[in-house]
């Protein structure tokens, strides 16, 4: 049996991972840890994969303190930036225990997972791209995580092409054209009654092509959830690994 303790258990996604370990016939929870309670207890002889769901603002320092104390993690929560993955690393190369494992996933959907991977194929036949992300309206990040993935994605598989600057004459502030990312506009729109959804936009003269995602229930990433603790817990996967594309054979 997997032992799992859940940081932000009383979470909205915290609580469906709570009750999806439950439902494994392969795990047990060994702790549900609320995001003002102390990470202390949280060790490798009682936890072999903590999955961290809770804010952006205190998951660095929760994945930080988790390594410490030797533990392998599994993370949710979105917001990460280039900084905060480098010092994950830096903190997994001094980590207690060989082959210690940080899995973070921008997405847990297998739908939004395999559209990352599609817009990677896409983007070099394109001269344009941008990418619209829809969450309700309590989501704390903008743009999503998922979606700032995604804008790095393409801009990667654009420069491997050998393309330039995607076109664009709009003269603004940059306020009404969304954030730019690494030379990709990403749009962040927060509706009641939405769950996560995304669209990658790709256009050329005469022609359109878009992907959309759509996840209408939180249960849509618990698969994904399972499957990342399961690869993390069978130590396949020392050191940082970010998506779950690398999990999926993609």
């Amino acid at each position: 049996m997997i032992r799992v303790s859940v940081i932000g258990a009383q979470g909205r996604m915290g609580a469906r991972v709570v009750q999806a370990v439950g439902d494994a016939d392969d795990m047990q929870l060994a702790q549900a840890i609320g995001v003002q309670s102390s990470l202390e207890g949280v060790r490798p002889d009682n936890t072999d994969v903590a999955v961290e769901f809770t804010v952006p603002s205190a998951s660095l320092s929760n994945v930080l303190a988790l390594v410490d104390q030797g533990v392998n993690v599994v993370v949710g929560t979105t917001g990460w930036t280039q900084d905060g993955l480098d010092e994950v690393r830096r903190a997994l190369s001094h980590a207690p225990n060989p082959g210690q494992s940080v899995f973070i996933a921008p997405n847990f959907a297998v739908s939004a997972v395999l559209a990352d991977v599609f817009a990677a194929t896409a983007a070099r036949f394109f001269e344009s791209a941008e990418v619209v992300e829809l969450h309700h309206p309590d989501k704390i990040d903008a743009p999503s995580g998922t979606a700032v993935h995604t804008a790095r994605t393409i801009a990667a598989a654009r420069r491997r092409a050998g393309l330039g600057a995607v076109p664009d004459s709009t003269r603004t502030d940059g306020g009404s054209r969304g954030q730019v990312i690494d030379g990709i506009h990403v749009h962040a729109v927060r509706l009641r009654g939405l769950n996560a959804h995304e669209e990658i936009l790709f256009g050329n003269a005469g022609e359109q092509l878009t992907i959309r995602a759509d996840s209408f229930d939180r249960s849509s990433f618990m698969p994904g959830v399972l499957l990342a603790v399961r690869a993390v817990a069978s130590a396949g996967h020392p050191g940082l690994t970010v998506g779950l594309e690398h999990l999926l054979g993609l």
